[in-house]
């Protein structure tokens, strides 16, 4: 069962993604707190990547694309 709270959430990947030859792990800020999921990627993404949550695949199991807010890059 696909869990809809964690759609559009941001974490942070514990375990990097290998896209298509496997997942990684994120730990996403949800719920007032922060939960663990396998994070699946098109493209791999290294540990300590910043992602955006774009879909779940239920059983703990989400899909994501990496996160630039703007928030890191230099005005200009």
């Amino acid at each position: 069962m696909a869990d809809d709270a964690v759609i559009g959430c941001t974490g942070e990947l514990l375990i990097g993604t290998r896209g298509p030859a496997g997942p990684g792990e994120v730990l996403v800020r949800v719920r007032g707190g922060s939960e663990a999921f396998l994070a699946w990627s098109d493209e791999p993404l290294p540990k300590g990547t910043t992602v955006l949550v774009v879909e779940s695949r239920g059983s703990r199991q989400v899909d994501v694309i990496e996160w630039l807010d703007g928030v890191d890059t230099p005005a200009g």
